[in-house]
Formats: structure tokens, sequence, C-alpha cells
């Protein structure tokens, strides 16, 4: 898999995270620095170790489906991305926001674990696929960091912003449709598309 479809994936994975800094963002009366790497730091921190998890599980499992393991992969990466575009549709503009207080780390702490369930499947998908994760997860993990930290800044802007309140559900079900694309790339990479 080349850089760029890593960085789709990153791209793709941190989108729950941006969506929660967003939110984040708006709650805050101001956003401050130390704020910005904590949320950033905790949800890019998730996101790279998340993948390795992911790959650690799959890696020993890879000669029983070695198979089947592009099925495997295209499966697990169209159910992400097919639970983001569901959830998306399914809470329309509606948040998360409505019991999170960003400032509390317990919270903050379960919401990093909460939005990088996706990248579990994600790592273990490379193992079955015999890919290396340390320089994906470490690209999957500062996206993501970036990605946050833009996200809570964002929400400071967009509170100001007539009729931008639904950008969440927009960006996941884009996020999907980008996992969901990069499984069937998985599948013509093994020929399945003739």
């Amino acid at each position: 898999m080349n850089l760029l479809a890593i960085f789709a994936i990153a791209v793709a994975l941190a989108i729950d995270s941006f969506v929660v800094a967003l939110t984040s963002g708006i709650r805050l009366k101001r956003v401050t620095p130390a704020q910005t790497l904590r949320i950033g730091g905790v949800f890019g921190g998730f996101q790279f170790l998340m993948p390795v998890i992911g790959w650690g599980l799959g890696i020993g499992a890879h000669s029983y489906i070695e198979k089947y393991d592009h099925w495997i992969a295209f499966v697990l990466l169209a159910f992400v991305g097919g639970r983001m575009i569901r959830e998306a549709l399914s809470h329309k503009g509606s948040g998360s926001s409505a019991f999170y207080d960003p400032t509390q780390t317990g919270t903050l702490l379960l919401l990093g674990v909460a939005t990088s369930l996706d990248a579990l499947a994600v790592g273990l998908s490379f193992a079955l696929l015999s890919m290396p994760i340390w320089l994906p997860a470490l690209i999957i993990g500062i996206v993501c960091f970036i990605i946050s930290a833009a996200g809570l800044h964002m929400g400071r802007l967009i509170i100001r912003l007539p009729g931008l309140g639904s950008v969440g559900g927009k960006a996941n079900i884009l996020g999907g449709m980008v996992l969901i694309v990069i499984g069937l790339n998985i599948l013509q990479q093994h020929g399945v598309f003739g």
C-alpha cells in the first residue's frame, strides 16, 4: 500500500476525532494551546496505538486465513465505513456534545478510546495483508493529532457561521466512503475484479 492510501486511511480514521474536537471547540469559551495539545495528543495517541494492537492480534491468525485475507480486510473496512455512514445519517446534526465536557480527563480518555476503535480493525486488516504497521500507525497518529487540533479551533469559528452545524455528519459520510473505496481497492489489487 502506498503512502497516499495510508494517508487517506489516516484522514478517514480521524473524522470521528475531528467531530468530537469540533464540538469541544464549540463548547469551550476559549481554546488554549494546552487544550489543543491535550485533545490532539489523546486522540492522536489512541489512533497510533489501536492499529498496532489490531495488527498484533491479527498477525498470529494470518497463516490460518491467508487465502481469504483480502476479503476479510474488505469486510472490516466496509463494516467500519458503513457504520460511520449509518451513524452520520441516523444522528443528523445531533452531534455528541450533549453529555461531553472536554475539560475532564476521564471523559477525554473515554472519547479517545471510542473514536479510535475503528483503527483497531484497520490494524487487523494490515496484519491480514502481511503489511508492516509502524509507519502507517505513526502517520495515522500524526494526522489525527493535526486534524483534532484543527477541529478544536474550527469549533470556535464554526459557531459564528450560520448553516454549518451539520458539517460533522457530512464529514463522517465522506470518511466512511473513503474506507469502503480503500476496501474495494484491496480487492482489485488481489485480482477479484479480473
